[in-house]
């Protein structure tokens, strides 16, 4: 009965002391929540009144934000930002004042890791929203180009990839891993603008190479057909050949001359302005 009483004494004077304890951790995790809170709202308003969602619309960096899968307002994922580190520290804090040694010592390292973690997310975040202009400069590009390879996807995945490595050595990861994946993802991305620019390339030379054939054979003024396509040719370009047709002005690629039966009808009439005749 005695071993017993001990046993519960001391049971109980552990759980007094606890207890304070408990309802101090409580007390802090419940006022640090509502501050993270509060200073998160701060922060959002005070970066949209100074202007940076509007700076975000210009530069079409809330569109990058929405295709990411993220809300569009720059100022409310940088106050969500800092409301979740805030928060993070605030519980951090109050499993601390627990007073579990082993716990405290894991802890105190997690909160000094901290600034890397966020560092980390940054560089995320400027990543998504670099990538996603640079693909819409590279696709606005290659269509002017007419690229036959998806370069603006690419670009996109390679520019992210970049600052995904780079965050990832903020958070320490190993320096030869990350410098064998970025040499892989140059390789590729070099290997494929190659390609790109090598059939590109080859498509206007094609095209270049077949216009002074096509000068030689036709002449403006003619009423030609070409597959399903009649009208009479406008102009001969380098690339292209324009024909006149009662749809309006159609571009034929020069190689397709060459390359396709072509009907003459007569010997060249009138201007090159003049609609075909049947």
């Amino acid at each position: 009965m005695r071993v017993g009483a001990s046993i519960l004494e001391r049971a109980g004077e552990t759980l007094g002391d606890f207890l304070p304890q408990l309802a101090g951790a409580l007390a802090l995790l419940l006022i640090g929540l509502l501050l993270a809170r509060l200073v998160g709202q701060l922060v959002r308003r005070g970066l949209a009144a100074a202007g940076l969602d509007d700076l975000a619309e210009r530069w079409n960096v809330s569109d990058t934000l929405e295709r990411a899968g993220l809300q569009r307002s720059l100022a409310g994922i940088s106050g969500a930002a800092v409301r979740i580190v805030l928060s993070v520290i605030v519980v951090f804090a109050a499993l601390t004042l627990l007073g579990l040694e082993p716990l405290s010592q894991s802890l105190n390292e997690a909160v000094l890791f901290l600034p890397d973690i966020l560092a980390a997310l940054v560089l995320l975040l400027a990543g998504v929203v670099l990538a996603g202009l640079v693909r819409e400069r590279v696709d606005r590009l290659t269509y002017q180009m007419d690229f036959p390879v998806p370069l603006g996807q690419l670009a996109q995945v390679a520019t992210l990839a970049i600052f995904a490595i780079t965050a990832a050595a903020q958070v320490g990861v190993s320096a030869d891993i990350l410098i064998l994946v970025i040499a892989i993802i140059l390789a590729a991305v070099a290997g494929t603008f190659a390609i790109a620019f090598g059939l590109g390339g080859r498509e206007v030379a094609r095209s270049l190479n077949a216009g002074r054939f096509v000068r030689g054979a036709f002449d403006v003024g003619q009423t030609i057909r070409v597959g399903e396509l009649r009208g009479r040719i406008l102009a001969i370009d380098p690339d292209a050949t324009v024909i006149s047709t009662e749809e309006g002005r159609v571009r034929v690629p020069n190689h397709m001359l060459l390359e396709s039966v072509v009907t003459i009808y007569g010997r060249p009439q009138g201007g090159a302005g003049e609609p075909p005749r049947p």
